[in-house]
């Protein structure tokens, strides 16, 4: 790398994988003086080896016998370290930085330093900003990259040796597209309602369960190809608060309109005015559970309720089922255990959980 012919800088090529290293002479020359400076792969490959690497640099009489030595030496270091990975060769980052380039700087968010896991951004046509996630595999391009993003839906990408980050890119914008409607819905649910679940909702969530009233709410899950069609609904509460909502859920089902928005369907058929953040606190539905007092236990919200109009006190699922499995009063039929409620005795019923069962 100098006239002096001190300084030294190239690949090692052991078993075809390529490390990176450079090693620095003194002014004499003397190779017992010599500095070897490289890559974090290859110091990992050559933990537990330094002192074999001094004595050889102590003891070899010139430069290509120390080469060779150190190579002896990484080859017994990949044969007990065989998830060393190699790096890869020269026109694989010249061709990733030119196809960075022709897709524009500005769409990166992140680079690894092996060049190995992009972060690239998109926006929608609702100016909604997005993320995918490439990850090269070790055979790229023959191999298809792993390719990630927050979707409700599978991100299948067409993938071919001659495909490019821009090929990538425009196919994830046309992903987008095809689902702005879906989350132009949901938007519209999570900006005019107050949402019990999930606590902060991603891009690839499709269930939203909206408060209703205190202790009463209804889960839609909203199908991502059609999302102005008739979602799934359930409707948890007491029964006596319940079931006049389904009675009407099932009477008006006829009038859904799916040129109108979900949550205006919603409205229509339940003939109900959802609470909204402009007219009331979230605090008004989050109720703690009766048995463990606390309102969020893990992921879950109480979502069990005592059916006497009188008492209509929450409970999470596990709280209350691990409540009445410890009464001898209590029977199980099947997924079911029958019970008495802890505030006001009346009769009470929870389903065993899946992880339970």
């Amino acid at each position: 790398m100098n006239k002096d012919k001190t300084v030294y800088d190239g690949f090692l090529t052991v078993q075809e994988k390529d490390f990176r290293m450079r090693i620095l002479l003194p002014p004499d020359r003397q190779l017992k003086r010599a500095k070897l400076h490289c890559s974090w792969k290859l110091k990992h490959l050559l933990h537990g080896y330094e002192h074999i690497v001094k004595q050889r640099l102590q003891q070899s009489p010139d430069l290509v016998s120390f080469i060779l030595e150190l190579k002896t030496v990484l080859e017994v270091g990949l044969k007990s370290r065989p998830e060393c990975s190699s790096i890869s060769p020269p026109h694989y980052y010249s061709q990733l930085i030119s196809e960075i380039e022709t897709l524009g700087w500005d769409k990166l968010l992140f680079i690894d330093t092996e060049f190995r896991t992009l972060r690239l951004k998109a926006e929608d046509s609702s100016r909604r900003q997005h993320i995918l996630t490439i990850k090269f595999q070790s055979k790229h391009p023959a191999e298809a990259p792993e390719c990630l993003a927050d979707l409700p839906v599978p991100l299948a990408m067409t993938w071919t040796p001659q495909s490019n980050l821009q090929q990538l890119h425009n196919h994830f914008l046309l992903v987008l597209e095809s689902l702005t409607e879906f989350w132009d819905v949901l938007d519209e649910i999570d900006s005019w309602t107050w949402i019990l679940e999930p606590e902060k909702p991603s891009r690839a969530d499709t269930m939203r369960r909206i408060a209703i009233e205190n202790n009463v709410s209804i889960k839609v899950e909203v199908d991502p190809r059609h999302p102005k069609m008739l979602p799934e609904c359930f409707l948890l509460g007491a029964e006596h608060v319940v079931t006049p909502l389904r009675n009407k859920l099932n009477a008006n089902i006829h009038s859904w309109n799916p040129n109108s928005s979900v949550l205006h369907n919603l409205r229509d058929v339940l003939e109900i005015t959802f609470p909204s953040p402009a007219t009331h606190e979230k605090s008004n539905f989050s109720t703690e559970c009766g048995i463990c007092y606390s309102y969020r236990l893990e992921a879950a919200i109480p979502d069990q309720v005592c059916n006497d109009p009188r008492c209509g006190q929450p409970f999470h699922q596990a709280c209350l089922y691990e409540w009445l499995r410890t009464l001898p009063s209590s029977r199980q039929s099947f997924n079911i255990v029958f019970g008495e409620c802890p505030y006001c005795s009346k009769p009470i019923t929870v389903k065993m959980s899946a992880q339970k069962r």
